[in-house]
């Protein structure tokens, strides 16, 4: 025996000698920005002697373990001096960085390091970030600077046009886009029917737009996720910014309760180009507010909470006899506490409603709609080394949906009080997503999504023959609503409908030097939500429906593979994609269906499928006194709603013939073409130009194809779904502003913003009608433009 540990010694001695020489210490800590304690997202921690590193996240938290040792940290972030830092790692070490924004000389060298260039390392693709000071650059109608209108420069993001609502995202509908502020949901983006969002660009913080390889931990929607988040206060000194514009004008103000511990932000705007009407003898109304809220206390270095919320409400009325009021209201309590160096968690208890109401005295009654929405989530982030990170996490949301309640506006109206029967759903989730370099070459992203969605009990429930709510007359050849054979009465804790789905995520990234990557992603997704809509714009009346007996929920596969180079030491960058998706249960609406007001939704819906695919192109400048992109993308967006197969003794007929004889058809929001071309342009400290050039096919739409005579009228009738297309949409904007230099000696910062848009007057379609001409009695096409060359000045400030 003894024989034996002499000779187990010196291996012993080896093992302990090589752990300790590897032993590993953690380095973590927080980056906020110098002069307002401000936590910053996505800053760049990198160990330049060991080609690694990590990013903060959405709270400003980073954590790396390294070998024990001397390193050089660098710290990075765009539009902030980079900070360079030696450490003696010997022991796990809490550093936090504050960062100064960088005050850079036009003529400067600019030297950017290969560290720098970690984004063609990381697997994540189809994300697209952007800056609010890109934002408030991009010129925009009536000078307004717009967060939905500025990514709708991205590739693969479009909408239907001017004043319209929303936007699409690689072919898919507005419905299924997932946006958060704060992660609160918000179901209505717009403000004024589409001619402006409902997000203060002076509240935003950080903005990223998954399109694709879309992380486990967002859910319940199949085309993209638009993560927003308010900026938190500052906790030095009060700052105040804003701006007066053509038709609105915004404040913001934020400051400290307790220095350096606890902060507020209060930002609002409103608009008051209807102050003016009356000037014109136009008695109408219309216009929007909002406010933004946001409380921030650090209990100590462990404990951080947050209050957050939005309110909006836009108003649009025509006398006194109908008025239009509707909008989103969230707020978010959160908890961050750290567990250890290695372990963050984030608590959320969140509220979002939003509500749609109509005031109508020449009928003499009100109506009232909405959808609201409890959340609890609860999220940890596990830094397990340097080349692993593990996210994981569970949520539970119970909605309410109102899809209308009809109440008299007076004693004498004559209106019974009525209410459309309310629907109950509960959804659950629980997820893993790992973040994993496996070599030097190769990292991944890979993770599992669990969803399972209830739907509760209601009031009344409609039952039918054969299950089957929508029939078809074999000899006319249509759909029809089928008359349910009786109504039971399910107990709200009762399950009409359960779901469950496992949902798949992976992206990997093949690098094949410092800047040159390959990528590819495959993302699966389920939606369980529903916006009732038959426009290719979806207006505030249209009502949000869960899965249930006879809806199925959506399911998304999307796959997606790419290119990522770096040009001229980072200088320029291109990113191209392509994409296919395909998309189960995407619903149609059968001819003639009536959306609104409609207790038995189901009558009217038929299930079908939808692909879309494409190429994706963005070719960025980075560097120098003009800088901007080029964006193109080459797509096709397309439905199928077959006839649905007999079986027997079902009471199907076999010879139906769905939407478009069961082929292929255009979805409202299929573009061929799209290119976007931005570009700024720094000419000195006091003037700086932008510009930005759109071309877009026409969405399809439907023409007559004919026309026949009935008692004396000619009455047009149409071919087969989304045949025609709308004319091409393309315009000029432009965008100068001068900032004073006497700006540079005073607190008062001012700057003029002077904007032209759709320079050269294009009478864009937003839609083309067709007619009786009185003089001519003949039918004929009229086009609807909603805007032509507007100018417009902006006046922001801060101090």
């Amino acid at each position: 025996m003894p024989h034996k540990i002499k000779f187990l010694l010196p291996l012993l001695f080896l093992v302990l000698h090589h752990s300790f020489a590897q032993q590993r210490f953690t380095l973590s800590g927080t980056v906020s920005e110098e002069s307002s304690n401000e936590t910053l997202i996505g800053v760049t921690i990198a160990v330049p002697d060991l080609r690694t590193g990590v990013t903060t996240n959405e709270y400003g938290f980073y954590s790396i373990s390294l070998p024990a040792g001397e390193y050089k940290i660098q710290v990075s972030y765009l539009g902030f001096q980079d900070i360079v830092k030696t450490i003696d790692l010997s022991e796990n070490q809490k550093l936090n960085f504050q960062m100064a924004e960088a005050a850079e000389e036009l003529d400067e060298v600019i030297i950017t390091e290969d560290v720098e260039k970690m984004d063609i390392r990381k697997p994540q693709m189809s994300v697209n970030a952007m800056s609010v000071e890109t934002i408030k650059k991009i010129p925009v109608i009536l000078g307004e600077a717009d967060v939905i209108k500025s990514i709708l420069l991205l590739p693969g993001v479009t909408n239907a046009g001017e004043g319209a609502s929303g936007f699409n995202v690689r072919g898919g509908a507005v419905d299924q886009n997932l946006i958060l502020l704060d992660e609160a949901t918000i179901f209505n983006s717009s403000h004024l029917f589409g001619f402006f969002s409902v997000f203060n660009p002076d509240a935003i913080k950080d903005l990223k737009l998954y399109k694709g390889g879309i992380p486990a931990r967002y859910g319940g929607r199949v085309s993209s996720v638009l993560d927003i988040f308010q900026k938190e206060g500052n906790s030095k000194e009060i700052k105040v910014n804003g701006g007066i514009g053509a038709v609105a004008s915004r404040l913001l103000v934020e400051g400290p309760i307790i220095e350096n511990k606890a902060a507020f932000l209060v930002g609002g705007r409103a608009s008051y180009a209807h102050l003016f009407l009356p000037l014109f003898d136009v008695d109408n109304t219309a216009y929007f507010y909002d406010l933004n809220t946001k409380l921030n206390y650090n209990i100590n270095e462990r404990n951080s909470i947050f209050l957050s919320g939005y309110f909006g409400r836009d108003v649009f009325g025509i006398s006194d006899s109908f008025v239009n009021t509707y909008g989103n209201a969230v707020g978010n309590f959160r908890w961050n506490h750290l567990f250890s160096d290695k372990l963050f968690s984030n608590l959320s208890l969140i509220y979002s409603d939003y509500y749609y109401g109509l005031k109508l005295d020449f009928v003499g009654f009100n109506w009232n709609s909405g959808i609201q929405n409890f959340n609890i989530k609860y999220d940890l982030k596990h830094y397990v080394n340097d080349k692993l990170q593990v996210n994981y996490g569970l949520n539970n949301i119970y909605y309410r949906f109102n899809p209308g309640k009809i109440e008299p506006s007076n004693d004498n109206s004559g209106i019974v009080e009525d209410q459309l029967i309310q629907k109950y759903a509960n959804e659950f989730a629980a997820y893993v997503d790992v973040e994993h370099d496996i070599t030097g070459k190769l990292s991944l992203n890979y993770g599992l999504r669990f969803s399972n969605f209830v739907r509760l009990g209601q009031d009344e429930l409609n039952e039918y023959a054969n299950n089957n709510p929508v029939s078809f007359d074999p000899e006319l050849l249509i759909y029809q609503e089928a008359e349910p054979i009786s109504v039971s009465n399910p107990e709200r804790s009762s399950s009409l409908a359960t779901y469950s789905n496992f949902e798949p995520r992976v992206s990997l990234a093949y690098t094949l030097n410092d800047d040159n990557s390959f990528k590819a992603s495959y993302t699966r997704l389920a939606q369980y939500l529903h916006l009732l809509s038959n426009t290719s714009s979806p207006t505030p009346l249209d009502v949000w429906t869960p899965s249930g007996p006879f809806i199925e929920p959506q399911k998304l596969d999307q796959y997606a593979v790419g290119y990522f180079r770096n040009l001229k030491e980072g200088e320029y960058s291109l990113e191209t994609e392509l994409f296919y998706k395909d998309i189960q249960n995407r619903i149609d609406y059968i001819d003639g269906a009536n959306l609104i007001a409609n207790d038995a939704i189901e009558q009217v819906i038929l299930n079908g499928e939808a692909r879309a695919y494409g190429w994706e192109l963005l070719l960025k400048k980075n560097e120098g006194r003009f800088q901007g992109w080029l964006a193109y993308t080459l797509s096709k967006s397309e439905q199928r709603t077959p006839g649905r197969e007999a079986t027997v003794n079902n009471g199907i007929s076999p010879n139906e013939t769905g939407i478009n004889f069961g082929e292929w058809y255009n979805t409202p929001y299929d573009k061929t073409h799209d290119i976007s071309l931005y570009g700024t342009y720094e000419l000195n400290s006091k003037w700086s130009f932008n510009s930005n050039f759109v071309y877009q096919t026409g969405q399809p739409t439907n023409y007559p194809v004919g026309q026949f005579e009935f008692q004396g009228l000619s009455v047009p009738f149409y071919g087969l779904r989304n045949e025609e297309r709308l004319p091409a949409y393309h315009r000029l904007d432009l965008s100068a502003t001068m900032t004073p230099k006497k700006n540079i000696d005073r607190n008062w910062k001012g700057e003029w913003v002077f904007s032209l848009y759709n320079v050269y007057n294009r009478r864009n379609a937003a839609s083309i009608n067709f007619s009786r001409n009185p003089d001519t009695r003949q039918n004929e096409a009229v086009r609807t433009s909603i805007f032509g060359f507007v100018p417009a000045v902006t006046y922001n400030f801060k101090f």
